[in-house]
């Protein structure tokens, strides 16, 4: 069983382009900033938001094609959705909103109940299953709403940021809760969130999306170790320098970027094009003054934001183009670094490993 995604929508001005493939058994992760198009896209794939072009399939059976205009409704599509907003109805208890979705398909309502209690004991909210949703706490509301997806067993998954609204603690058993579903749930399984410790704790594979468009697709370990992007970049924790490689000596080229150029090694067997330059925090070196030594690259910024982790400082420079550098604490303590001083950050060229998209 596999869901084929390959469409275009469009919620006002704001259009996503989209493509990639989900197989039952594994958890794929819609992974972007907020505002990336992420919920577009589950929109459409719930047929609440119908493409504007390209096509929807699951299982062999095309659920949009906006070339011949198939469309099949949401209430027809084999999809259990918690969005995140949860839409529970106001009106019905825990028991109630989970039987919906067996009632609306002609299913006995004392059988429709039975499941739906069953269901909700297995999550955990066996007792609170005559409450109204107002009456619930975020991670029983969001309990409630993911027996209501699974109560029909769908074919596909669709998670929208499913933990987003909950406090830490909540966030923490939920977690656990949805990983335990996820592994018992043998369709297809997507969830969408913009926390990339969430998406590498649940899921398999993941989807960065970013304005609206596909960037990069891969295993967490994949995507950690060859990021395509600034913002993939970001996730893992290190500098990406995207433009295009122009020869200088032999053995080094420029990189030039839109925000500014650095001095890398080049590539064996490199023919020209756009490359991704990666370099890692912990090879650029700070100080306040000019720095004296063999680093082709440097470069001089003002500190943006310093974060300690662990016994280290993450410290990031608005220089051209744009650096993140780990430091020890001892050393941003001794340079004073915080935020508006000005440092010089330097990197030797050998430290920026080349990669062509």
């Amino acid at each position: 069983m596999t869901l084929t995604v390959d469409v275009s929508a469009r919620r006002g001005a704001f259009e996503v382009r989209a493509a990639f493939e989900a197989a039952a058994g594994e958890t794929v992760a819609l992974l972007g900033p907020n505002g990336s198009g992420k919920s577009t896209l589950v929109a459409s794939v719930a047929g609440l938001l119908p493409p504007v072009e390209g096509r929807i399939a699951l299982d062999g059976v095309v659920l949009d094609d906006a070339a011949d205009t198939t469309y099949v409704p949401p209430e027809r599509r084999p999809i259990g959705v918690v969005f995140q907003d949860l839409l529970l109805f106001p009106h019905l208890s825990a028991t109630e909103n989970v039987a919906f979705p067996l009632r609306s398909r002609g299913i006995e309502k004392r059988e429709a109940r039975e499941r739906a209690s069953g269901l909700l004991e297995r999550l955990g909210v066996g007792g609170r299953a005559a409450a109204r949703p107002r009456d619930l706490s975020g991670g029983e509301a969001q309990r409630v709403a993911l027996a209501r997806a699974l109560i029909a067993e769908p074919a596909l998954l669709l998670l929208d940021e499913p933990l987003s609204a909950l406090d830490v603690g909540a966030r923490t058993r939920v977690r656990e809760l949805i990983r335990d579903e996820l592994a018992r749930f043998h369709g297809i399984r997507i969830i969408v969130t913009h926390d990339p410790v969430e998406a590498s704790a649940l899921a398999d594979r993941l989807v960065l999306f970013e304005d609206g468009r596909v960037t990069q697709i891969g295993s967490p370990e994949e995507i950690r170790s060859a990021p395509r992007s600034r913002y993939a970049a970001d996730l893992v924790g290190v500098n990406a320098f995207r433009g295009r490689l122009e020869r200088m000596e032999e053995g080094a080229g420029r990189l030039a970027t839109d925000e500014g150029d650095v001095v890398v090694p080049w590539p064996e067997d490199f023919e020209g094009g756009e490359v991704i330059g990666l370099l890692r925090p912990a090879d650029v070196t700070l100080s306040l003054e000019p720095p004296v030594g063999s680093a082709r690259n440097v470069l001089r910024g003002r500190v943006t934001s310093v974060a300690a982790e662990g016994e280290r400082a993450r410290v990031r420079i608005a220089s051209r183009p744009p650096l993140v550098a780990d430091v020890t604490l001892g050393s941003a303590q001794r340079l004073g670094l915080r935020d508006g001083v000005f440092v010089w950050a330097s990197f030797k060229a050998v430290e920026v490993q080349v990669l062509q998209p």
